[in-house]
C-alpha cells in the first residue's frame, strides 16, 4: 500500500502555513503464517481521492521501472569508464572519495523500537542522516544541508538488540550539490561474533552546503580511486538524470508549454506526467457548457489564462471497443479531417507510442506537425475510465522540417467510462496552445461547426459496422 505524507509548519503570527516535505511511503503487510495477505482495496469516496488513487498507480509504475531506466543509464555510463578514468587522473583540486568514508556503529534499545520488537524505520533514517552529514562535511568544511533521499528502502528488519553498522561515502559531486551513499547492515550477537551481516537498508542522500550569507556552497571534485568506486561515480550520473528529469516533468508546467526530450533517462516520467497531467485536468471544478447538439457536449474551462475544451460524446459500443479504435492514432484520419498523416516513429510499448502528425494550413499559413507521445491506460477496477493521453516531446530522430511549422500539444487525450454493455462516454480534452488554437478558433466564436463536426464524424466512426471493425482490428 503507498501512504503520502506532507510535512507543513505554520507561523504563529500570520497563520500562514508552509509546505516542508512530501512524501510516499509503500508498506507492505507482515503475514502471520505462509499464507498471503490480500488488503481490501480503498473507498473512493470523492473525485479529489480518485485523483490521489489515479497518481499513486502512476506513481507505481515509475518504482517498478526506476531498475530498468537505472541499468540502462549505468550500460551508457560503462561504455565511457576509459574516458572517465583519464579525467579523474588530469583533473587538478580533486579529492579522494576514500578521505570521505565513515562508519558508525549503533546498538537498538527498546525506545528505538516499536511494539513488535522491529527498529522505527525513522530512527534508522535519522542514524542514516546523521553519518552522510559527516562524510559530506569532509568535502565541504562546513554544516551540510539535507535536500532530497534517494531510492530509500528497507531491504530487511532489524530488532532490539541488533548492532547497526552505517557506512556512508561521497559518491560524486555535482557543483552545489553532492550525493552520499549509505548501507546499513545490521548484527546480531551472534552474527556479530561470526561477522555474517544482514544488508537491510541502502539509500542515497543528496546535500547542499550554505555560506554565512546563505548563498550555495560549490562542493570540490572528487575522484573515484577503486572499481566500486568508480560504479559508485557513475551511478551517481545516472541516479541525478533520473532526478532532474522527475524534478522538471513532475512539476508544475500547466501554464507553460514546453516539449521535453524523450530519452532513456525520463520515458517513465513523461509517461506518468502525460497521464497524470490528462487525470488532473479531468477533475477540474468550474466547467462551461457552451453546446449541446443530439449526444455531443462542448465545455470550456478558463484558469490562469489557460482555455481546456472538453468533448463529451455518447457512444453506443463497449467502452473497450472504443478504447482500441480510438488508442490507434493511425485510425485517426478517418474522421479527423485535421490529421494529413499519422504515423509511429518509436514503438516504445503496448502503451506507449510515439507519433508523427502533419495537419493543413490554416489562413495561408504554413501547414503544421507534431510529435506526440500517447499514453494509454486501461482501468484498474470497475468504475475507472480508460485513458489515453497525448502530449508533445521532442525527438531528435524527427526534427523540425522546412516544410512544417513545428508545433506543441500541452494535454489532450480521451477518457472512457462505460455506460453499460453497450454503450460508453468518449470525453475529450484539450489544453488550447498557440498551435492547436487556429483549429479551434473559429469554433470557440461561433462561425464554425468544426468541433461538432469533427465529434460526430468520430461518433460516427466508432459505431461502424461489426464487420469493418474486425477488419480494422484483425
Amino acid at each position: 500500500m503507498e501512504v503520502g505524507v506532507k510535512v507543513t509548519v505554520q507561523d504563529i503570527l500570520t497563520s500562514v502555513q508552509k509546505l516542508i516535505s512530501v512524501a510516499f511511503s509503500t508498506y507492505i503487510v507482515r503475514p502471520v503464517g505462509d499464507e498471503k495477505v490480500n488488503l481490501k482495496p480503498v473507498k473512493l469516496k470523492s473525485p479529489q481521492d480518485h485523483l490521489e488513487h489515479s497518481l499513486a498507480i502512476e506513481r507505481r509504475r515509475i518504482r517498478l521501472d526506476h531498475e530498468h531506466v537505472f541499468e540502462t543509464l549505468m550500460q551508457e555510463s560503462n561504455m565511457e569508464d576509459c574516458h572517465c578514468d583519464n579525467v579523474s587522473d588530469t583533473e587538478e583540486d580533486t579529492i579522494s572519495t576514500d578521505l570521505t568514508h565513515v562508519q558508525s556503529i549503533e546498538l537498538v534499545l527498546p525506545p528505538h523500537a516499536n511494539h513488535h520488537g522491529n527498529t522505527f524505520g525513522g530512527q534508522i533514517m535519522a542514524w542514516m542522516e546523521t553519518v552522510a552529514t559527516i562524510s559530506a562535511s569532509r568535502l565541504c568544511h562546513s554544516y551540510p544541508i539535507l535536500k532530497s533521499v534517494d531510492m530509500f528502502k528497507f531491504r530487511g528488519p532489524s530488532t532490539v538488540g541488533d548492532r547497526l553498522v552505517f557506512k556512508a561515502i561521497v559518491n560524486n559531486t555535482f557543483q552545489k550539490s553532492v550525493e552520499v551513499g549509505v548501507r546499513v547492515e545490521a548484527y546480531n550477537c551472534e552474527e556479530w561474533t561470526t561477522g555474517q551481516a544482514r544488508h537491510i537498508n541502502s539509500a542515497f542522500l543528496i546535500f547542499n552546503a550554505v555560506n554565512d550569507k546563505g548563498e550555495l556552497l560549490i562542493f570540490p571534485r572528487v575522484k573515484p580511486t577503486t572499481k566500486d568506486g568508480l560504479r559508485r561515480y557513475h551511478g551517481a550520473i545516472a541516479r541525478r538524470r533520473i532526478r532532474l528529469a522527475r524534478k522538471y516533468i513532475l512539476s508544475n508546467k500547466e501554464d507553460t508549454p514546453s516539449s521535453d526530450l524523450w530519452d532513456r533517462s525520463n520515458q517513465t516520467y513523461l509517461s506518468f506526467s502525460n497521464v497524470a497531467t490528462l487525470t488532473v485536468l479531468a477533475t477540474k471544478c468550474g466547467w462551461e457548457i457552451t453546446s449541446t447538439l443530439d449526444n455531443i457536449k462542448i465545455f470550456t474551462h478558463e484558469e490562469s489564462n489557460i482555455l481546456t475544451v472538453k468533448v463529451e460524446m455518447q457512444v453506443r459500443i463497449p467502452s473497450n471497443l472504443a478504447f482500441f479504435l480510438l488508442s490507434d492514432f493511425r485510425l485517426r484520419r478517418q474522421w479527423d479531417k485535421h490529421y494529413l498523416t499519422c504515423e509511429v516513429v518509436e514503438n516504445v510499448n503496448e502503451d506507449e507510442k510515439i507519433y508523427h502528425i502533419t495537419s493543413p494550413s490554416v489562413n495561408g499559413d504554413k501547414p503544421k506537425d507534431f510529435v506526440v507521445l500517447v499514453s494509454r491506460r486501461q482501468p484498474c477496477k470497475t468504475g475507472d475510465p480508460y485513458i489515453i493521453a497525448v502530449r508533445s516531446v521532442t525527438l531528435t530522430s524527427v526534427p523540425p522540417s522546412p516544410n512544417y511549422c513545428r508545433n506543441e500539444i500541452l494535454c489532450a487525450g480521451f477518457l472512457i467510462h462505460s455506460d453499460g454493455n453497450n454503450s460508453c462516454k468518449v470525453s475529450y480534452f484539450n489544453h488550447v496552445t498557440s498551435g492547436v488554437l487556429p483549429y479551434l478558433a473559429a469554433n470557440l466564436t461561433g462561425s464554425s461547426k468544426s468541433i461538432e463536426d469533427t465529434a460526430s464524424a468520430c461518433i460516427r466512426f466508432l459505431q461502424m459496422d461489426s464487420s469493418r471493425i474486425y477488419s480494422i482490428l484483425f
